[in-house]
């Protein structure tokens, strides 16, 4: 090695980490869209849309990560992955080769473009584990996404977490202990038993984590035993872990453009040729009795149903059982619309309104059933869903007699990674009495609540817009953390979901 190469070396070295530091500056350890022209971000367990991304190691299922680039022309994405600890901090102590086999960074191949559809756009997937990259070990990861493969643009970023199942984990919903929230909130009690897996020093050596409905925002983190018996580790808390109850979530059926969900009061074109439509006006819900429908627990799921009308299917075949049928009769509509006028409480109205959607809901489900059967493993689903699908504008009201003082107002959900986005922030209309808010938002049904955000504060307020009750299904899930005594990462060595109704 000449002696120029040898005073090079420790300059690079020197170098190398602020150029790593540069192309990631930027970088946050949660869900995040860095680029405006990225869309709907979806990422969770191939075959179930509404799933948290989280895997067994080595278990076989794989994760899928979709999103659009508003772009016709095709563009290079790499993606890598980073070991994190219980925090979301990056494991300092391992590198990359101790927990991926394989490739530390790959490209994503797989992609198309929009058709049959005024929105261009190109659509991106990708699976994990892949033939590429494997994962080695258990623990949170953060996936990141890079447009062009030497510059290294990030554009966005998802956690996931892969489970190495050694333990038990019994978890349920219980009401609270405290009076003042025996009607609002719900507590969590959990047992960790590990008969067959030696733990010597919980305290020190476990944590665990409980998230609401899959959210990280409001998750409750750090937990440790409160005592442990024999093989069991018990987090039975009084008024620890506790949650809001909220109520069940308000929804955006935009499926069908042709045949709009009765929701959406005025469907049309702009003057650019782009769909805009109109939400009809909801309610603040603070003071409004809780009344129950199957929700998606504030997720969402793109979907189309409007190009269902054109498939025409052999009538002598075995699935030949009626058409796809989505959508209610004019009699049935009519039918829903004089009970509702009729309907002598809110109650009685919320109730009618849930009979509905349940039918709506069943309708579409068999339409869906069908579809597979007919199309078997063919890609005509994931086409129409993926590729098909318009992007539209949907114009959002929240009646108010007045301006909430001293508060800023948001549409709130999966739809908005759980954060406060700008682009969701409503303003108020005195001419309507309404917060508004446009949304642009590919073909699907989405769901969302309204969060108010003290001025100068960071914690949200549902009280007024949303409200609290105890009965409220809610999905639970817990995350049990290990480092062993000289570890040098955090396992999870064991995962629990559940509905706060079992």
């Amino acid at each position: 090695m000449s002696f120029e190469m040898k005073k090079i070396l420790p300059l690079l070295a020197l170098f190398l980490p602020i150029l790593a530091f540069s192309q990631d500056e930027d970088l946050v350890y949660y869900d995040y869209i860095y680029a405006e022209n990225i869309k709907s971000v979806k990422f969770h367990v191939s075959g179930l849309a509404t799933s948290m991304p989280a895997i067994e190691l080595n278990g076989g299922n794989t994760l899928l990560l979709s999103f659009d680039e508003m772009d016709a022309n095709a563009k290079d994405y790499v993606y890598s992955v980073q070991h994190c600890d219980a925090n979301w901090n990056p494991s300092s102590s391992i590198n990359e080769f101790d927990y991926v086999e394989g490739f530390s960074e790959g490209q994503i191949r797989n992609y198309d473009y929009s058709f049959k559809v005024f929105s261009k756009y190109t659509h991106y997937w990708l699976s994990l584990p892949n033939q590429d990259m494997q994962f080695r070990i258990s623990g949170n990861y953060l996936l990141k996404v890079y447009e062009d493969e030497d510059e290294k643009h990030l554009v966005l970023t998802r956690r996931f977490m892969v489970v190495d199942n050694m333990v038990n984990v019994l978890g349920r919903a219980v009401r609270p202990a405290w009076v003042d929230k025996i009607t609002t909130h719900q507590e969590i009690d959990f047992t960790v038993s590990h008969e067959s897996f030696d733990i010597r020093n919980p305290q020190q050596e476990l944590s665990a984590v409980v998230l609401q409905n899959g959210r990280w925002d409001n998750a409750i983190t750090g937990l440790k035993p409160l005592y442990s018996r024999q093989g069991q580790e018990v987090f039975d808390y009084q008024d620890k872990i506790i949650f809001p109850a909220g109520k069940e979530f308000r929804y955006i059926d935009v499926r069908g453009i042709r045949y709009p969900d009765p929701r959406i009061i005025s469907m049309g074109k702009d003057t650019d040729g782009k769909y805009v439509s109109i939400l009809e006006k909801d309610l603040k819900r603070g003071e409004m009795p809780y009344f129950e429908w199957r929700d998606i627990n504030g997720n969402f799921v793109i979907e189309n149903t409007d190009e269902r009308g054109r498939i025409n299917y052999n009538p002598n075949s075995r699935f030949s059982a009626g058409d796809f049928v989505t959508q209610l009769s004019p009699e049935e509509e009519r039918d829903f619309q004089s009970r509702l006028a009729n309907a002598a409480s809110n109650q009685e109205r919320a109730t009618i309104q849930g009979q509905r959607q349940s039918l709506l809901n069943e309708r579409r489900a068999d339409a869906d059933a069908r579809e597979r059967d007919i199309y078997g493993a063919d890609n005509f689903a994931d086409d129409l869903h993926s590729l098909q699908s318009e992007y539209l504008d949907v114009m959002v009201q929240l009646y108010s007699v007045g301006e909430m003082p001293d508060q800023d107002i948001y549409v709130f959900g999966g739809l908005t990674d759980w954060q406060l986005k700008p682009a969701f922030k409503m303003t108020f209309n005195p001419a309507t009495n309404c917060y508004i808010a446009k949304l642009n938002l590919k073909q699907g049904y989405y769901e969302y609540v309204y969060a108010a955000l003290p001025r100068g504060k960071t914690e949200l307020d549902f009280e007024e817009t949303e409200g609290n009750w105890h009965e409220t299904d809610n999905y639970y899930t817990i995350l049990v953390y290990y480092r062993p005594f000289g570890g040098r990462y955090d396992q999870i060595i064991g995962a629990s979901s559940f509905s706060s109704r079992n």
